[in-house]
This record gives structure tokens, C-alpha cells and sequence, in this order.
């Protein structure tokens, strides 16, 4: 069913992302699918990293990393922003259309009272991809 599946990683917040990266290995595994995943960056230094070659590096080890644990290859491709808070979202549209992605699988956060004023990255992710979007709370 799926053939590719892009999981949207956010390197500060990782410890957050175990539900969602989980999800996206186990349907990899059971469809076969490869799995990408895919994160943006400022063009400035971060608390990540200094620069965008760096922080290219450290998803692709976080990537490997979690492949072995896996007992699967997993790809990571970094994007750079110059505004990654404004551009993230059209980011990850672009970031899921350049890998041929059939399903894009997000990290979610407990909502709260800030939702009302600014809707969540998977929420738009959802509301203007062609393909499926699985939002892991």
C-alpha cells in the first residue's frame, strides 16, 4: 500500500518524536516501504547546529541510528530556511512532493490554548497534502 514514508524530525525536540518515528518503522516494515526522513533548518546557527552542512550530518546519524535499531535503512534529507518557523510548513509539503511520498507520517503535540491562534504543522500538513497524513499524537 505504502511504497514511501516521510516522517518530518525535529532534532531539538527528538525525545518527543518517539510515537510517530515508532509508527513510521513499523509501516515501513510491514508495507516494505522506504523510509525518509525530513527536517528544515535555519540558514543561521542553531542550538542544533552552527550550520546547514552540520545539521545535515547530524539527522543523517540520527537517521542511521535509528535504521540499526530498526534493522532497516532509513534516508534523511535536510532543507534549509531562511525562516524555517514561517517556511516549515510549505517545507515539508515540498519536502514530501521531492521524495515521491505516499504518506507522510507527524508527530503531534497535546493541544492547548495557544491552537486557537496558531494551528499545528500537521494540521496544515494535512489540510493541503495530495497524499495521506497520519498525525501520532
Amino acid at each position: 500500500m505504502f511504497k514511501r514514508i516521510v516522517v518530518p524530525v525535529d532534532l531539538a525536540h527528538s525525545d518527543l518524536l518517539a510515537n510517530a518515528l515508532d509508527t513510521a518503522t513499523d509501516l515501513a516494515k510491514h508495507y516494505g516501504a522506504k523510509l525518509i526522513y525530513v527536517s528544515v533548518t535555519a540558514e543561521t546557527p542553531t542550538s542544533v547546529a552552527h550550520n546547514p552542512k552540520e545539521f545535515a550530518d547530524k539527522l543523517a546519524k540520527f537517521a542511521a541510528d535509528r535504521g540499526v535499531a530498526a534493522g532497516i535503512e532509513i534516508e534523511s534529507k535536510a532543507y534549509t530556511a531562511t525562516d524555517p518557523t514561517i517556511d516549515v510548513d510549505a517545507t515539508l509539503l515540498r519536502a514530501a512532493e521531492d521524495a515521491g511520498a505516499d504518506l507522510v507520517v507527524i508527530a503531534s503535540h497535546k493541544p492547548g490554548f495557544a491552537d486557537y491562534f496558531w494551528g499545528s504543522h500537521g494540521g496544515r500538513l494535512a489540510s493541503h497534502a495530495t497524499i495521506s497524513v497520519f498525525v501520532i499524537r
